[in-house]
């Protein structure tokens, strides 16, 4: 399958992030943007560059390196070479007072820089709209995120069973399974937009281990290698008879992602009572799916499915102990936490072909982390899941 943004889709794209700022910002006269992923959204191709984006004019890529890459996969229509911000600036030596940047992940020191060479008085955020954009995805996009799901689909319903042998380290499971991604068409990496989030593969725990506290801001947990580098997998850790198994790892193919959650129980069956929290999880999966319709409001969605669970049922949902998240699902896309999220806040009304990861999981003292996680379309009728429907807890 190619992956290479087709001209038409990169207008599409540009014409739907103008109509947003017309919408949201009818002043705005200038947009800038440096993130590699909004870079790639918008041209096809991720350099050390910048895009300038006038209102009423021809948008410019300008590529510091490599510009002759660049040139070779983007159809942007305009690509300039640069050597640095003085060689762009010579050609915009007026700006309106006010540019609109990615406020959210330009740092500080990089924004002064900038400045020195273009005069501008005020910079202002256009982080939402262009996240915003980003969420409703054109069916050449599905194409590839379906790929993904296929992919995501047939490593951890299928492989991952085989793979599991008495005595493996986590990490020696972590390794395995991204060479086998990486072998059936991964792209390699799991990207995240939130600020210092480094994730290689996802988080994978034997055991209580899925339930260790970490910084990451989601219900399961991970030990990892060392405090430096608190991923991938625990070496110590080894796997025995009665674990639960813990996988929640990204997938992507062609720059996008799914995101998808598989338990398994390993040379026995957990107690009754842990399966039918599981399947209760799995069940909170289905009603959210249910409602990913056009129209529907994520925090709306969120405080109903949250309003019909248990209060007993409701201690360690969506975490273990104090950290809990407060969301059921997240957007998707060319990063693996994007946004609408299915929690309050989050008031626009769903569009039709926006993806979510919805994850449901509850933690379970002396057990580990139950639930599920899978990606979803939104589509007329209800949630398209795209990465399987295997409810999970495979026993092995």
């Amino acid at each position: 399958m190619d992956s290479h943004v087709p001209g038409s889709e990169l207008t599409a794209r540009m014409d739907r992030f103008k109509r947003r700022m017309e919408e949201q910002k009818p002043d705005w006269e200038m947009a800038v943007i440096f993130g590699n992923i909004n870079l790639y959204y918008l041209t096809g191709t991720m350099q050390d560059s910048m895009l300038f984006i006038p209102r009423d004019d021809e948008a410019v890529l300008w590529v510091r390196k490599s510009y002759e890459r660049a040139k070779a996969e983007s159809d942007f229509p305009v690509i300039e070479k640069m050597g640095s911000f003085r060689d762009a600036a010579k050609m915009y030596t007026t700006l309106p007072d006010t540019v609109y940047l990615e406020t959210e992940i330009v740092p500080l020191g990089f924004y002064k820089r900038f400045s020195r060479h273009f005069p501008f008085k005020r910079a202002e955020s256009l982080d939402l709209d262009i996240a915003m954009v980003r969420a409703v995805k054109s069916q050449f996009e599905l194409s590839l995120m379906e790929k993904s799901g296929r992919i995501h689909e047939r490593v951890l319903e299928e492989c991952v069973p085989d793979m599991l042998k008495e005595g493996m380290r986590e990490s020696e499971l972590a390794s395995s399974l991204y060479t086998l991604l990486v072998d059936e068409g991964h792209h390699g990496i799991s990207r995240f937009g939130s600020f210092n989030t480094e994730m290689l593969l996802g988080q994978i725990g034997f055991g209580e281990n899925s339930l260790y506290p970490t910084s990451f801001d989601g219900p399961g947990g991970s030990v990892g290698l060392c405090p430096a580098v608190p991923l991938l997998g625990d070496r110590k850790r080894r796997l025995k008879k009665g674990d639960l198994v813990f996988v929640d790892v990204g997938c992507g193919f062609g720059g996008y992602h799914t995101d998808k959650t598989m338990t398994y129980m390993f040379g026995a069956p957990l107690p009754d009572e842990v399966i039918a929290q599981h399947n209760r999880c799995v069940e909170v999966q289905n009603h959210v799916a249910s409602l990913l319709i056009p129209g529907n409001i994520p925090s709306q969605v969120y405080r109903e499915v949250m309003a019909r669970l248990e209060p007993e049922f409701l201690e360690n949902f969506m975490g273990y102990r104090d950290r809990r998240v407060k969301f059921l699902g997240h957007g998707v896309g060319l990063l693996i936490d994007e946004i609408p999220v299915i929690a309050e806040g989050f008031d626009e009304p769903l569009e039709e072909n926006m993806v979510f990861a919805l994850e449901p999981k509850k933690g379970i003292t002396g057990v580990g982390m139950v639930g599920i996680e899978n990606t979803f379309v939104v589509t007329k009728d209800k949630g398209r899941c795209i990465t399987g429907t295997n409810p999970g807890l495979i026993l092995v």
